[in-house]
């Protein structure tokens, strides 16, 4: 299949909501309404990829489910993706080779194969659109081109049949490059509303707008406190309990607490603290635009397109309302650690303007994703969560594959099913290497979090409101406070993140605070955006 996406609510924006979400309105996934007390067999935090995929598969064999998504379908993860479905994964594989055995390797591999196919099948049997494209990890540089053969490398261990090449169309020189054919694109909305039209069909239910904050067994036991965050950040990665509470779960929400079986945490970082996993991944962001070019489909590279070099660059065609808009992507770094997240969007504007000259941006937004310190997604029980709780995350930038691959292995772990390549995975053990990038990605946690603090003890809160579009922390009554305006409206806002004290950043370009130990983000006026944090900011 290899036909164009038409849709009729098309209309230019250059605004940060993502092409995917203003192409694809809320009221196309309706909403259920959340009953205080119901009980599921499943109850699914998170309605994005993995989310959803992983409430169908269930669904599909009698669960009665209920999806809960603090927000809307898609606004987080999935809905801000560039919604590359590849097997070749930038220098990814050659990371993880690093880190691992061949056979971890392999078993990764695998599992994305399979869920590449499984969600191929999927847009096939439901209509959804896609385009079969070769996908290129490029290097413009002798340090690119290095990382590049290791790549090679990876790839030829694991059997991906792929090719070196100097020919990619690019419009600019390249010293080498890898490709794979046939690999996909496609609307990441238009899949989840699928997904989201089935899982209703199927019997179960999808309801915006609860957050989950908190689970316990029938009798209250391993309710989430901060002491417990902050001893299981040293837990071993364990599957968790190998007795099962017989005792229903209570799901604490933001509207109050439902009962499951089981539940399955699909919020890009688990929102509950035990097994300590957010102390395991490193949240990073990064920038996407679309453009409308000059001569297009003719001038625009075909391919799907991701650098070996850095500043990372990542390319590939989006076929909407009938054209070819261009899509750009890069210049990833720690939430909250940026000089600049504005400058790091004009970089990338320049970048652009370099090589497509003319281009019209119609969209600029930016994603938030997390890489594991062992650079293989975490999936499968929680620890200390009486064999009831489960988790996706890590998926490092490659999560159309890696959701569908950790909702296959959950959904199979729920219903007694078996999938050798997550075994492996699950039963991989920590490598040195996985240690010291650990111990480097929490090393550099305390030094931000001790430097947060200093910074805010040290200056006072300016007495002038911020201009448009600014926003400042400093020392207020002895505390370190937020201020900033947007849209002509002055908030203040407590500057430190509610999940574990650290020191809050505005984000020049989202507009947001952004919390950079790990990753938690706040609208201006302090509502929850995302990340391990639950509740909002205390408005002063």
């Amino acid at each position: 299949m290899n036909s164009q996406t038409t849709h009729s609510t098309y209309e230019p924006a250059d605004t940060h909501r993502s092409l995917w979400l203003d192409t694809h309105t809320p009221e196309s996934i309706p909403t259920d309404t959340f009953t205080e007390g119901a009980h599921y067999d499943t109850v699914v935090a998170g309605a994005g990829l993995t989310g959803l995929t992983t409430a169908v598969l269930l669904a599909r064999s009698g669960h009665k489910v209920a999806v809960l998504e603090a927000r809307s379908v898609g606004v987080v993860a999935t809905g801000n993706t560039t919604a590359k479905l590849s097997l070749l994964q930038g220098t990814n594989l050659s990371s993880i080779r690093k880190h691992h055995s061949d056979e971890i390797l392999q078993a990764y591999v695998d599992g994305n194969q399979e869920g590449q196919s499984w969600l191929v099948r999927y847009l096939e049997e439901h209509g959804v659109p896609y385009q079969r494209r070769t996908a290129y990890t490029y290097a413009a540089t002798g340090s690119g081109l290095s990382s590049l053969r290791e790549e090679l490398a990876a790839c030829q261990n694991a059997g991906l049949p792929v090719e070196w090449t100097e020919r990619t169309d690019l419009p600019f020189p390249v010293s080498g490059a890898i490709a794979l054919k046939d690999q996909i694109q496609f609307h990441p909305m238009e899949v989840l509303g699928a997904l989201a039209a089935e899982l209703r069909h199927r019997g179960g239910e999808l309801i915006e707008g609860v957050r989950v904050t908190g689970a316990s067994s029938g009798d209250g036991s391993w309710r989430d406190t901060e002491e417990d965050a902050a001893r299981s950040s040293t837990d071993d990665d364990t599957e968790g309990s190998p007795l099962i509470d017989s005792a229903p779960l209570t799901v604490e929400t933001s509207q109050g607490s439902v009962t499951a079986s089981r539940l399955m945490l699909a919020t890009g970082v688990p929102v509950l603290d035990r097994g300590g996993y957010f102390a395991k991944l490193k949240p990073n962001r990064s920038y996407a635009m679309t453009y409308r070019v000059p001569g297009s489909p003719a001038s625009i590279p075909e391919g799907m397109y991701l650098s070996a070099d850095s500043p990372g660059r990542t390319l590939r065609t989006v076929p909407v309302n009938g054209e070819e808009l261009l899509l750009i992507g890069g210049n990833d770094h720690v939430v909250g650690r940026s000089p600049s997240e504005a400058a790091a969007v004009q970089d990338l504007e320049d970048w652009a303007q370099e090589h497509f000259p003319g281009a019209e941006r119609t969209h600029v937004w930016s994603a938030q994703d997390y890489r594991t310190s062992q650079y293989v997604p975490f999936f499968g029980k929680l620890p200390r969560g009486g064999g009831k709780i489960y988790l996706a995350t890590g998926y490092n930038k490659w999560g159309m594959s890696n959701a569908v691959a950790a909702a296959l292995a959950i959904s199979a772990q729920i219903l007694g099913g078996h999938m050798a390549w997550a075994e492996t995975l699950g039963a991989r053990m920590t490598s040195p290497s996985d240690v010291l990038t650990g111990l480097k990605d929490n090393a550099e946690v305390g030094a931000t979090m001790v430097a947060g603090w200093a910074a805010a003890e040290v200056h006072a809160l300016p007495k002038e409101a911020p201009a448009e579009g600014e926003g400042a922390v400093g020392r207020e009554h002895g505390k370190p406070v937020a201020v900033s305006t947007v849209e002509g409206e002055t908030c203040k806002v407590s500057a430190i993140c509610p999940h574990l004290g650290g020191v809050l950043k505005w984000n020049d370009a989202a507009l947001s605070w952004d919390c950079p130990l790990h990753g938690s983000r706040f609208a201006a006026d302090g509502e929850l955006l995302e990340g391990p944090a639950v509740t909002n900011l205390s408005r002063l």
